[in-house]
């Protein structure tokens, strides 16, 4: 089993929770985060308030907001990893810089508190 964790727009999660349910993957956890990719980073900057010149930090400070995404966490097992990403990818693509990131993980079990079952079982997908 995997977790696929995505960082996506705030107004493409509608669409995001759909696409996944209607891919059979119904299971999931989604929250508000705040962040910034590479594409928003100045190097020059960067590199000049590594250095320790004031005016690259202060510049530094004022150009690097960060952006409200949402993170949506998704365990699935092996078989529909690439399935979900897919998925993901196929709602949230919009060829522009801050599409999102998506990170695939090894979990290594998952248990349903309600059942105290483990393993795959309780995972969406498997029958």
């Amino acid at each position: 089993m995997k977790e696929v964790m995505a960082i996506v727009r705030m107004n493409k999660m509608n669409q995001t929770k759909r696409a996944l349910s209607d891919a059979g993957i119904s299971s999931m956890t989604a929250k508000d985060v705040l962040g910034r990719g590479k594409g928003l980073v100045d190097t020059t900057l960067l590199e000049g308030a590594e250095k320790g010149y004031e005016e690259a930090i202060a510049q530094l400070g004022q150009s690097q907001r960060l952006i409200p995404k949402r993170l949506l966490m998704v365990v699935v097992p092996e078989k529909l990893v690439q399935k979900t990403v897919r998925t993901i990818i196929s709602v949230n693509r919009m060829g522009k810089s801050g599409d999102g990131k998506i990170f695939v993980m090894p979990a290594s079990d998952a248990v349903s508190i309600r059942t105290a079952e483990g393993g795959d079982t309780v995972l969406d997908g498997i029958t």
